[in-house]
């Protein structure tokens, strides 16, 4: 008799080049692998977190070339040539980013799950919008869920942060 050998499935992969947190990484990733497999299992960047699957919770938000992005649905090869942004690439050279600090100050979070999220798409809106109003702060947060319900806190820490922008903003131009 005969056995049969069933085909052995082969994994296809592409070639990739992308910077995370201003580090290049180059090398081959499977082209069903999403970015947040890909940040998490091959770069050990475990900041974003898997929660929904479904971009609804956006708990694995990252930034793609500054841009918000739900990393459990965003292939990683689509990230080839831009630059990602992770919660860990926040702070530079051992300082938070005045969003980390104002979170911290604000008690922003409870059990976390959902900070590095709230974080990325809080860095996006203010790096687009420097001073939004509570009702932008609301629409633009609205696909980042807290479980705990600290949106009042994420509020003020936003508000923390536009207060200092704009402080800065208005010292800069009483000098000129």
């Amino acid at each position: 008799m005969t056995e049969t050998l069933e085909p052995v499935a082969t994994v296809q992969t592409l070639p990739v080049s992308i910077s995370v947190n201003g580090q290049e990484w180059s090398g081959e990733v499977p082209v069903e692998e999403v970015l947040l497999d890909f940040l998490r299992l091959r770069l050990g960047l475990t900041g974003s977190k898997r929660s929904c699957n479904s971009e609804v919770c956006g708990a694995c938000t990252v930034l793609v070339d500054g841009r918000p992005v739900s990393a459990c649905n965003y292939l990683a090869f689509e990230a080839g040539g831009r630059a990602v942004t992770t919660v860990e690439g926040l702070a530079v050279d051992g300082r938070l980013d005045p969003i980390q600090e104002a979170f911290v100050d604000q008690v922003a979070a409870q059990c976390g799950f959902c900070t590095s999220g709230q974080l990325m798409a809080t860095r996006a809106l203010l790096d687009e919008n420097p001073t939004p109003t509570y009702d932008q702060m609301a629409e633009w947060l609205s696909g980042n869920i807290c479980r705990c319900g600290t949106y009042p806190a994420i509020a003020r820490a936003i508000a923390q942060v536009t207060r200092a922008t704009t402080a800065e903003h208005e010292s800069i131009h009483e000098e000129a």
